[in-house]
């Protein structure tokens, strides 16, 4: 029997620490390999950790609310064999075995797939590799006695679930040469409802990278090749091409960028500055999808001192951004990127220049989900003026009335939700989903109303589920968790798919009114615009009432002109006469 720790594997996203939420096992317990362990979160999701091995757990390590570092030891089990404690490093005998027991620590997210254990290897041609801290102190113990062998593996794109067949690649935090730890944050890639982030499964110098920025990478096809101690995962490396040439503000990568021999000084070319691409480099927004390496510390104090961390350049390792990296970057009263070909003394200098920026990642996947709907469905807009006075009215009340009671605020959307339950009652054929290639109209019973909300990322529609069984306050509760979580990512793939019709609303910014685009394959969408007094006449008397314009698309294949006209003036009655939302 030997002894097995596991230890806080690297979450990714630039995390140095997270937090335990609760354990699944006690000690005693026997395990199976794949076993969930515990909960533990991140500033932006909850992950799953899953046990490596089989065995007996002999120790936790921390107790609920607890931040651990990432390498801490977590988790400590008897197994059979040697493990991976410092038995391993006095019995050269059992390295092999101990080897092949180890396997890359496993993390299953709430939100995002599971890709650490991902890379598919032949495993009747693939030795063991080095990955766990026994493993390398047992090679150590063996350096004296035998000479290093350097060999080649290759990390494939692991499958990210949901039956996903390739990802895109979003943008990589390696380049060729560069010296990688285990863990270490590879690159980025982008499904059709997640950005993920991939991290080494081994340490080694990268050898090659197969891809280019907005790439689609198949599962399973190559991603990054390693010159890696020992006999590696491939018999001879992967054929590779020249290295791309850096021209003005963009790097245009061929499918597979060259391995260099030697790891010189090159410089990175940004307008009319150079900056060697050894020292700390300030990321900008002409670099889509490059996601700064921070800590959950440091992430938070930048949120309070108002930075974006893409624009601060960081020193330690691998660009990660450090606490003195913020004070030095307030202390030059740095808060973004000058303006192009722009003199900060002059207000009326000449700007020269054009800037390319390629459209990919989720910014690409929002056009192409826009031209589809815009391509695919022949809209007809309508836009009504209701009058929302005696709504405001009633809303100020039971805000009024919710302060002392701890009930959420109530803000437009619960009570327009309710009215577009309410009017698909007498036309439920506009809740529904057209497949114009199969030429059928699926009609859904139960109302799960899409949310469009802008996030840092760009547009994303999470999802309010069975809309019709909820009250205002409910509403109001599970709008603001589904939006709140699109927009600092941890939204879970459930909750960003699956609504039946759609409301977009921007809120103050609303204008007058707008023309919005239809889900797909929903049938309609509905978008409130901005409140405003306005003079009306009512009796033959001028009067101000707070007024607001509710445009509405519908797709013309499914809905009439008339149909349309019926349902929007529906919504406009529930909603000028409020106590009739909730009536019947």
């Amino acid at each position: 029997m030997g002894r097995y720790v596991f230890k806080l594997p690297d979450v990714g996203e630039g995390t140095a620490e997270a937090e335990l939420v609760g354990w699944h096992v006690k000690v005693g317990d026997r395990v199976e390999e794949d076993q969930i362990l515990a909960d533990i979160m991140t500033d932006k999701a909850t992950v799953e950790l899953t046990s490596p091995v089989s065995g007996v757990v002999t120790a936790l390590h921390g107790e609920p609310g607890v931040m651990s570092p990432v390498g801490s030891a977590l988790v400590e089990f008897e197994v059979e064999g040697a493990g991976n404690s410092e038995s391993v490093a006095q019995n050269p005998s059992v390295i092999a075995q101990a080897g092949d027991a180890h396997r890359e620590d496993r993390i299953r997210s709430s939100d995002t797939p599971s890709l650490r254990d991902g890379e598919e290897t032949d495993a009747s041609a693939s030795p063991p590799h080095v990955s766990g801290e026994g493993d390398r102190e047992a090679v150590e113990g063996l350096s004296a006695a035998a000479p290093a062998q350097t060999g080649n593996y290759v990390f494939k794109l692991p499958d990210v679930g949901e039956g996903t067949a390739e990802a895109e690649l979003v943008t990589w935090h390696v380049a060729v040469g560069d010296a990688v730890e285990e863990d270490q944050l590879l690159a980025e890639v982008m499904t059709d409802k997640a950005t993920v982030e991939l991290t080494s499964p081994v340490a080694g110098t990268v050898a090659a990278l197969h891809g280019a920025a907005g790439q689609q990478v198949p599962v399973g096809g190559p991603l990054v090749s390693f010159d890696v101690e020992g006999a590696g995962n491939v018999v001879a490396p992967a054929p590779v091409l020249a290295a791309p040439k850096a021209t003005g503000n963009s790097v245009t990568a061929p499918a597979t960028i060259s391995k260099t021999p030697t790891k010189t000084s090159t410089t990175l070319e940004t307008g009319s500055a150079k900056t060697p691409a050894s020292a700390p480099v300030a990321r900008t927004a002409q670099t889509p999808g490059v996601r700064p390496l921070a800590s959950p510390a440091v992430r938070k104090r930048a949120r309070e001192l108002g930075l974006e961390l893409q624009f601060v350049p960081g020193s330690g390792p691998a660009g990660r951004i450090e606490h003195g990296d913020l004070d030095a970057f307030v202390t030059h009263g740095a808060r973004g990127p000058s303006e192009h070909g722009a003199s900060p003394t002059s207000t009326y200098a000449r700007a020269e220049g054009t800037t390319e920026t390629r459209i990919i990642g989720l910014r690409r996947k929002i056009a192409e989900k826009m031209a589809e709907s815009v391509r695919r469905i022949p809209h007809i807009t309508y836009v009504e003026e209701i009058d929302v006075t005696a709504l405001e009215d009633l809303r100020a009340h039971l805000n009024a009335q919710g302060k002392s009671s701890g009930k959420p605020k109530l803000n437009l959307l619960p009570f327009i939700a309710r009215a577009i339950v309410v009017a698909l009652r007498d036309q439920p054929a506009i809740n529904s989903h057209y497949d114009d290639e199969a030429g059928v109209l699926t009609t859904h019973a139960a109302v799960h109303l899409g949310i469009a909300a802008q996030t840092p990322n760009g547009l994303m529609v999470p999802v309010v589920r069975h809309a019709e069984a909820r009250d205002p306050y409910d509403t109001a509760l599970e709008i603001a968790r589904v939006s709140g979580a699109a927009k600092d990512g941890s939204a879970k793939r459930e909750e960003l798919s699956g609504s039946t019709i759609t409301i977009t609303s921007l809120g103050t910014l609303g204008g007058v009114v707008h023309t919005p685009i239809i889900n797909h394959p929903e049938v309609a969408i509905i978008g409130p615009n901005k409140i405003e007094e306005r003079v009306v006449v009512r009796n033959g008397q001028m009067v101000v009432r707070k007024m607001m314009n509710l445009s509405s698309s519908f797709d013309h294949r499914i809905v009439d002109g008339h149909d349309a006209a019926v349902f929007v003036q529906r919504i406009k009655g529930l909603l000028e006469h409020p106590a009739t939302l909730w009536m019947g």
